[in-house]
């Protein structure tokens, strides 16, 4: 019982000493993701003060400061809170022989940078999109995802407002992804993950952008507003599933854009039993909801 108190709370101090090093940037510049959040987050939301959308949305919009602070919330505070429990069942995994290598597909490592950057971006995109579907088709998962899609007034940190629940469930099919490629990340994966986070960022945006030809491999802010719309096809549980690519949605069916104005109403059914405050949230969904 030792060896598993040990692992949980040196993964606890290791992820806690990370992230305070590189609030100090005391870590290469390339794993610093608290800055580079940050910097991220800056830029889309100058984008939206020059270049809004929806012109009559405030640069404050509603629920402004709730979205930002879910943001570090959920990308930094849980991650290293939940870092000691994954050290567990990694143990816990390893002693009935299974590890990071198990169900691995291919091995990147023999291939050409490039080659191991695409398809470690291909298969953990695909990953999500499908986590995304199930977050919609199943009801219990739903209940969780709807602090997401309580959002009413759309900005960039909305794309990072999502119940803690959601990182239980995204993370262990993530590691699935990457047992795929052989329990390997590129050493330049950065690029794909702050590529990941502005494309995200920029999805949720208050600006119009579509990006021409693109818009069938790219997700865009106009596809994504239609994800959140209050009205959808009755024939569908969601529509516009995408993360970063928008390629997924076309070849399954599940893309809808009918127009391009903006103004549509966001939220879905049910939305103003949702609890304004955070610490509410934070116990939302564990009793039965109305759907």
């Amino acid at each position: 019982m030792n060896i598993y108190i040990e692992a949980f709370i040196n993964a606890f101090k290791g992820s806690l000493n990370w992230t305070w090093k590189s609030i100090l940037f005391d870590v290469p510049w390339y794993t610093n993701y608290f800055w580079g959040l940050f910097i991220i987050s800056l830029f889309v939301w100058g984008l939206e003060v020059v270049f809004p959308w929806r012109k009559n949305q405030s640069i404050f919009r509603k629920d402004f400061w709730l979205d930002g602070f879910y943001m570090f919330f959920n990308f930094f505070v849980f991650s290293i809170v939940i870092s000691g429990f994954y050290k567990i069942m990694e143990l816990l995994f390893s002693e009935i022989g299974i590890s990071i290598k198990s169900l691995s597909l291919l091995s990147l490592e023999v291939l050409p940078v490039w080659l191991q950057l695409f398809l470690f971006f291909i298969i953990l995109d695909f990953v999500q999109w499908l986590t995304h579907v199930m977050l919609h088709k199943f009801s219990f998962l739903w209940q969780f995802h709807k602090i997401h899609h309580s959002v009413k007034e759309m900005g960039f940190a909305a794309h990072l407002r999502y119940h803690w629940m959601e990182n239980i469930i995204y993370k262990p099919l993530k590691t699935i992804g990457v047992m795929l490629l052989g329990g390997f990340e590129p050493e330049q994966a950065f690029m794909v993950h702050f590529f990941a986070i502005t494309i995200g960022h920029l999805n949720h945006s208050n600006i119009k952008i579509t990006w021409g030809p693109l818009k069938y491999i790219l997700n865009n802010p106009v596809m994504h507003l239609y994800h959140h719309a209050y009205t959808i096809p009755k024939d569908k549980y969601g529509v516009n599933f995408g993360i970063s690519l928008s390629l997924w949605d076309y070849i399954f069916k599940t893309n809808y854009i009918p127009e391009e104005s903006g103004t549509i109403t966001l939220g879905f059914e049910g939305d103003a039993d949702v609890p304004s405050s955070f610490i509410k949230q934070l116990f939302y969904g564990f009793k039965n909801q109305k759907k």
